[in-house]
């Protein structure tokens, strides 16, 4: 069962209490509990029956001391600025704890895609980045797909700013179609990135990755690339869910099969003696919960009921503070999405050092800079997290945070 909390006040909370670990100055830790700067803005779109909708959307881009700001743009019809806000926060420290040269950001419009045209989609996404081209750019703020866009979506604002621009300017978005800069990898980069610190984090607890069994709530990208990573180690796919349910094999599930049913139809399509409780699905006796679809998920409602070993979070923000701390006094490793989930960012700033150079990567060589990069982060994580006795969400927010604060001082902000 969801919580309706506040992502706004979430993160500030994480902020504070990794910043009080760490004994930061009053200063710094208010700089950071805010963004630098939030764009709200309205434009008209020619629909195609002819008459005129005027959408709102936003952008915020939260602290950019160590370098542009990066982040995706999101079409949904529940966009508000408080989500953009605490999206783009989140984003500055998803961008610091894998030591990233960015600062966070993050963007969206009141819209819902799914009633749509494809003419009306494009209409809205260069009308859009045209309302903010003055505050994006290669050296200024790089935006990427999130929920409900895709690298259409960032192709066509890939275009519009370059056509502003009066010239070919690929990296001011990533996630693009490959023809266009995009960098081989990065659909793959969010559930491989992932899986690289569930093998650390099975390690650290000296468990077997070969006959682990695994739940994954949310079976889009990121949850069915990590099933089929997961598979390929040994692992035993028990359960997954989407939006219309969930399916459970004590046994485990045959992942092709399911693949093909989500393609076609539906999970559910497995099989009725497979159905069950979609919210029962986190609190099955797994080695192995991966939260890949919705935030707020863990909650005080579940969190003392959950019996994995690991939770490694795909999602953005799927446990809340509160069952956080019943998760820790349950000895349950989490490894946090900021983290768990900063594969994506990774590949979209190699797909951003391409355009730049205009030189192109093989995706094996893209794959073995991200696994050095997740695998290095998550020991340093990892090692922190022991020196304070802390769990990795709060060490993770700890290196963040000293990496922004150090960038500041340098450029004598503090």
């Amino acid at each position: 069962m969801r919580e309706n909390i506040n992502p706004y006040e979430i993160v500030q909370r994480q902020i504070e209490s990794a910043a009080e670990k760490l004994g930061l100055e009053r200063h710094v830790v208010e700089i950071l509990k805010k963004p630098m700067r939030v764009i709200s803005v309205s434009f008209p779109v020619k629909m195609d029956d002819g008459s005129i909708q005027v959408f709102e959307g936003y952008r915020s881009q939260h602290n950019d001391a160590v370098g542009p700001t990066k982040g995706g743009i999101r079409f949904h019809p529940e966009v508000n600025i408080d989500e953009i806000k605490a999206l783009s926060m989140w984003m500055t420290f998803k961008c610091g704890v894998v030591g990233l040269p960015y600062g966070g950001g993050k963007g969206g419009v009141i819209c819902d895609p799914r009633k749509l045209s494809q003419g009306e989609l494009e209409r809205i996404s260069r009308a859009f980045i045209e309302a903010i081209s003055q505050v994006i750019g290669p050296e200024k703020d790089i935006p990427a797909p999130d929920v409900y866009t895709n690298s259409r979506v960032m192709g066509w604002m890939m275009d519009q700013f370059s056509r502003l621009n009066r010239s070919f300017s690929p990296g001011v978005i990533t996630g693009k179609p490959l023809i266009i800069g995009g960098s081989k990898g990065r659909n793959e980069a969010t559930a491989r990135g992932c899986v690289y610190t569930i093998v650390e984090a099975m390690k650290d607890l000296n468990k077997p990755i070969e006959g682990a069994t695994v739940a994954i709530q949310g079976f889009g990208n990121a949850g069915r690339i990590a099933a089929d990573l997961l598979t390929e180690l040994g692992c035993k796919i028990v359960a997954v869910s989407d939006s219309k349910g969930a399916i459970y094999d004590p046994h485990g599930l045959d992942i092709t099969v399911v693949k093909r049913l989500k393609d076609e139809s539906t999970i559910l399509e497995y099989g009725s003696s497979s159905q069950i409780d979609p919210s029962s699905l986190l609190e099955l006796n797994v080695d192995i919960l991966v939260p890949a679809a919705l935030e707020n998920v863990i909650t005080t409602a579940n969190a003392d009921r959950i019996q994995a070993c690991i939770i490694a979070e795909a999602a953005n923000g799927p446990t809340t503070p509160e069952a956080d701390q019943i998760l820790i006094e349950k000895g349950v490793l989490v490894i946090p999405d900021i983290l768990a989930n900063a594969g994506g960012v990774t590949v979209s700033y190699f797909e951003w050092v391409q355009n730049l150079m205009n030189y192109y990567w093989t995706e094996e060589e893209v794959n073995t800079k991200l696994s050095e990069i997740m695998i290095q982060s998550y020991h340093e994580v990892s090692k922190l997290a022991k020196e304070y006795q802390s769990d990795l969400r709060t060490a993770a927010y700890m290196i963040s945070l000293l990496r922004v604060k150090d960038a500041m001082n340098a450029r004598g902000w503090i």
